[in-house]
């Protein structure tokens, strides 16, 4: 064989595993968009990769993620979400954050998207129906907001001579707030007790929330459904023992920090059924036909060394109720 023969057909048997590497499908990338902070969601998010691993999709071996937070600032999400679009991901999951849900379904209606939402997704236009979405977003409804009266009916057996509950909210996450302020009222009216509705969006709000709570001679308090709350849960139930004031939250982990009492749906259990659901999608099912998933069992938490410490007799009916007592 002639030289320049030669090296011709060692370039070619060359080329053969470039071409046949380069036929090979991509792997798919999904977009994981939170108003949030990583550190804050580290155990949550490996929930959710268990979902998806559910499925049979493993990140580093046939699925990739790409993260995006928003580090507390509801402003950035847009801007994040118009990132992951033009990424493109295959698809955008935004689980347990309704304003980055907002953000993602507002930057694409051709990508699939996948929430964890406390509002109700039929009401704020993200679906047609529950059982039959209808476009490119389906998810899970954690009926945070809905459990709002809920909440303030368990404090309300707890403490039954209070007057006036406290109610702290995140100004810049409207889409939540608005809902869960109206819930609350309309369920206070009802039994005859005044709201007093504190905002909060940094620490220094929530230091002032808590003096403005004390000043207003609130005997309790609600903390919203928020992703904001979740990532300082620990200075929440810091102030509240200081104050010595009784509070109800909306999942265990305030409760499990030291906060007296929380009410609502296992949040770990739904960031896997994200996954799964993301999961579904990319082996080809359409979000459009997937019925948004609702939780079956909430979870009542109470801490008792918690309770004992700022004076509070917790009342043998509601221990009786509750799915876990921290002793």
């Amino acid at each position: 064989m002639k030289r320049r023969d030669f090296i011709a057909a060692l370039g070619g048997a060359a080329a053969i595993p470039l071409a046949a590497r380069a036929q090979q499908p991509a792997v798919p990338v999904v977009g994981f968009l939170h108003s949030s902070s990583a550190t804050a969601y580290t155990g949550l998010v490996a929930s959710f990769r268990k979902g998806l691993s559910e499925t049979g999709y493993s990140e580093g071996q046939n699925v990739a993620i790409e993260f995006r937070w928003g580090e507390d600032r509801n402003e950035r999400l847009p801007a994040l979400a118009a990132e992951l679009v033009q990424r493109p991901v295959a698809i955008i999951v935004t689980p347990g954050s309704t304003a980055a849900t907002l953000a993602a379904k507002a930057a694409t209606a051709t990508i699939p998207i996948v929430f964890l939402s406390a509002v109700d997704p039929v009401k704020t236009g993200l679906v047609a129906s529950l059982n039959r979405p209808g476009g490119n977003v389906t998810g899970v409804s954690d009926i945070g907001v809905q459990l709002a009266a809920k909440r303030l009916s368990l404090l309300h057996e707890l403490r039954p001579g209070a007057a006036r509950f406290g109610l702290l909210v995140n100004p810049g996450n409207p889409g939540i707030t608005e809902p869960f302020v109206t819930e609350v009222q309309t369920a206070a009216s009802v039994i005859g007790r005044q709201i007093e509705v504190v905002a909060a969006r940094t620490d220094i709000d929530i230091d002032k929330a808590f003096a403005t709570l004390v000043n207003k001679q609130a005997d309790a308090f609600l903390v919203s459904t928020d992703a904001l709350f979740v990532t300082r849960r620990v200075q929440l139930v810091t102030l509240a023992a200081r104050y010595a004031m009784p509070a109800m939250y909306f999942r265990r982990e305030f409760a499990e920090a030291g906060g007296l009492m929380s009410y609502g749906s296992n949040l770990a259990d739904q960031f896997r059924q994200t996954g799964i659901y993301a999961g579904r999608i990319l082996k080809g099912e359409k979000p459009a036909d997937m019925p948004v998933v609702q939780p079956t069992r909430f979870e009542l938490v109470i801490n008792l060394p918690t309770a004992r410490a700022i004076g509070i007799v917790v009342p043998p009916s509601l221990l009786a109720r509750a799915d876990e007592v921290i002793e």
